[in-house]
């Protein structure tokens, strides 16, 4: 049940921000867009570096290799997910309507989907899971 839920969330992330970039609402000439849009792209390539050769699934499925708890999984462990947030969030603001609202809300919604339903399936192979999310925040330090 976990895994399907966690595709619908993929589909919900998907679909808000092919919607967005096909509205022209994911993009800004300025500098107050581009700045945070270039640091989660940024944030997202050092997180799947430092996840390595391991693929990704469409449907949350914890990988072999062990719990990968150091570059940018040291300071939050969904770093993937909060840079599409924060890229999308950008993009959104940068276009304040309802529309674009909707859209960032629908990635967020999904992203959110696919962070519960990882953590535990996550938590189900890798008992060591539990001490490091009670230690490192989820998406922003401090706060979630």
């Amino acid at each position: 049940m976990l895994k399907a839920v966690s595709l619908l969330g993929y589909l919900a992330m998907i679909g808000g921000l092919v919607t967005m970039l096909l509205l022209r609402r994911l993009f800004s000439l300025s500098p107050w867009v581009i700045a945070p849009q270039v640091a989660a792209v940024a944030l997202m390539l050092w997180a799947r570096i430092t996840f390595g050769r391991r693929s990704f699934h469409a449907v949350a499925n914890p990988t072999d290799g062990g719990l990968v708890t150091h570059g940018p999984y040291r300071y939050i462990r969904h770093p993937i997910y909060t840079a599409v947030c924060l890229f999308v969030t950008a993009g959104a603001v940068a276009h304040l309507s309802g529309i674009s609202l909707l859209l960032g809300g629908l990635v967020w919604a999904g992203a959110l989907t696919r962070m519960f339903c990882e953590e535990r399936l996550v938590t189900e192979r890798y008992p060591e899971y539990r001490p490091y999310a009670a230690k490192t925040p989820r998406m922003i330090p401090y706060l979630f």
